[in-house]
């Protein structure tokens, strides 16, 4: 599965910011789409999954209730709204999907992956 993330910008702290990740049509439903992010220096850290089939999600504490995570089956796309962004969200935030439709927080589990997108957050 070839996934296309975009969406990324340049923002202050405290503005919004929505990411996708395009798959391709006929993904399988038995399949999971995660959100990861890499800061400079620092390790690939989870953000959010979602199921493909049910839309089960799990959040990364440091990002529950700020971010959401959803897809739409009907555009097989699924989206990252992030809100009250801070400094320390700043990354390159790369998209990620697995078969066996649990979401897992290890990236290395993840077959597939999207192209990074880089989000800034401005003090």
């Amino acid at each position: 599965v070839q996934l296309q993330a975009s969406g990324g910008g340049l923002v202050q702290a405290g503005d919004s910011l929505r990411l996708s990740c395009a798959a391709p049509a006929r993904t399988p439903v038995n399949h999971a789409i995660s959100w990861f992010r890499q800061a400079p220096g620092k390790e690939r850290e989870f953000v959010a999954g979602i199921s493909w089939n049910v839309g089960e999600t799990s959040y990364a504490y440091y990002v529950k209730g700020r971010f959401t995570i959803s897809r739409d089956k009907a555009k097989n796309t699924a989206y990252l709204q992030m809100n009250s962004l801070t400094p320390e969200d700043t990354a390159v935030y790369y998209c990620a999907g697995r078969y066996g439709g649990s979401i897992q927080t290890t990236h290395s589990v993840y077959t597939s992956w999207g192209q990074g997108t880089l989000v800034t957050v401005s003090s």
